[in-house]
């Protein structure tokens, strides 16, 4: 039976602060429909300390962050940007439009059709996540979307030059210098100066991920997105070393990032927890991981390979680091994560950074019924048919009638009955006819 060796914060911690962030949120977005531009204008002096009296970035400026990154920059950028570009290209080629004559004369298909607008928040107040410009951007412009925009918060009072650098290389087609609730209400519900888009997608903080989740209908989401979660799986085949880097990698996120590792060594265990505390001491970002793993740090002892799987699918975390001797097992039988990163010789910032797959991914439990951001979540998948004999018609309107019938519906079953009077020359009566004397009384 599994044993916690450490557990983290309660379940009544966290919803106590989602509150307090749910009903900021929806004072700000109500604000925002109210007032506009105006609203974001004083949001973003309040929040970045950042005013203009357009917050679109012109050509120039973009080109102006361009050119301070060297050329090894933008070269990275672009290497990122093609492994990106080129797994969102497969995973969309995989989506076939279909069209099938499912009986004679009847012929069903579905097409994937892409939103019309989207948009992308790069999160950039505590650091300059320009990954999640790849992530979003080019996945949006794989899919087919034909107005990508982005919003980043500026970066240390201005825009930060490698996401700027990052959206414009990507193809957004505009690029805005706003962070937080305010750019998430703005592209969602729109201003005199932002035309409202059909879909936000991206990572952010608890504010940024609140705001979307109210906005969902409105728009669509990519998904409900909490902190980064990150799981280590691993038996004494690795270290505690390896295990404590990967676990401390992800939890200077923010200090709200869960950080769990689950194995079958208690030696390990003990390992990883006495290098966690070695690493705290020279990590730069220790402040923040650092009270990521006091207060949501959790290390979980199993008895094999078979309870670690039923552990890890009952948290089913965001990022998932496997280091087994066995790790196709995991493949095999999980069910409930976000990404998988098979052994040791891959980790969860090559996913989040550069090796292709896309960083959006489900959290808070999401990965029970969701997978993570890709060109599929920018396309609608929109089914139609046709009926071309009088065969057809008259077979599928005499079962569609005696359906209507039985649920009540005498109006679905006329839409029936008048193709089969027509088309199949049957004498079918009007649908829930009454006798004359009952229609009087309807019509009185």
């Amino acid at each position: 039976m599994a044993e916690w060796l450490k557990r983290g914060a309660s379940a009544e911690v966290r919803a106590d602060l989602d509150r307090k962030v749910r009903d900021t949120v929806e004072a700000t977005l109500a604000d925002i429909q109210a007032r506009g531009d105006a609203a974001v204008r004083d949001l973003s002096i309040k929040f970045d300390g950042w005013d203009r009296a357009d917050y679109r970035l012109s050509a120039r400026e973009i080109q102006d962050c361009m050119d301070q990154l060297t050329g090894q920059d933008l070269k990275d950028i672009e290497f990122a940007q093609t492994q990106v570009r080129n797994f969102a290209q497969i995973q969309r080629d995989s989506m076939h439009e279909v069209e099938v004559e499912t009986l004679p004369g009847v012929v069903l298909g579905h097409k994937h059709i892409p939103v019309n607008a989207a948009g992308c928040y790069v999160p950039g107040g505590k650091y300059p996540l320009l990954a999640s410009a790849h992530m979003s951007v080019i996945t949006a412009k794989v899919a087919g979307v034909s107005r990508v925009i982005t919003c980043a918060p500026p970066f240390e009072g201005k825009p930060a030059p490698a996401i700027v650098a990052a959206q414009a290389m990507a193809g957004a087609d505009e690029i805005y210098a706003l962070g937080g609730i305010q750019a998430i209400g703005a592209m969602a519900i729109g201003t005199e100066s932002i035309a409202p888009i059909d879909m936000l997608v991206g990572p952010g903080n608890a504010f940024v991920a609140e705001a979307k989740r109210q906005l969902f209908g409105r728009v669509g989401i990519d998904l409900f997105a909490g902190p980064t979660e990150t799981m280590v799986i691993a038996d004494d085949s690795v270290d505690g070393e390896i295990c404590a880097t990967d676990l401390l990698g992800q939890a200077e996120h923010g200090p709200e990032s869960p950080a769990i590792l689950i194995t079958t060594s208690r030696r390990l265990a003990e390992d990883t927890m006495r290098e966690i505390e070695r690493l705290l001491f020279i990590l730069p970002t220790a402040g923040i991981a650092g009270k990521a793993w006091a207060n949501y740090g959790e290390v979980v002892l199993c008895e094999d390979e078979a309870e670690m799987v039923r552990v890890a699918d009952v948290y089913a975390n965001e990022h998932v680091q496997v280091m087994t001797r066995d790790p196709d097992y995991f493949l095999k039988n999980m069910t409930n994560y976000g990404a998988l990163f098979l052994g040791p010789r891959t980790n969860v910032a090559y996913g989040d950074k550069v090796i292709g797959t896309n960083h959006t991914l489900p959290t808070r439990k999401a990965a029970r019924y969701t997978g993570g951001l890709w060109v599929g979540k920018f396309l609608k998948t929109c089914t139609y048919q046709r009926v071309l004999t009088d065969e057809a018609t008259t077979l599928i309107g005499e079962y569609c009638s005696r359906l209507c019938a039985l649920e009540g519906f005498a109006g679905h079953g006329e839409q029936a009955n008048i193709r089969v009077r027509r088309y199949g020359g049957r004498n079918v009566p009007y649908a829930g006819a009454v006798e004359p004397s009952e229609r009087t009384r309807i019509d009185a």
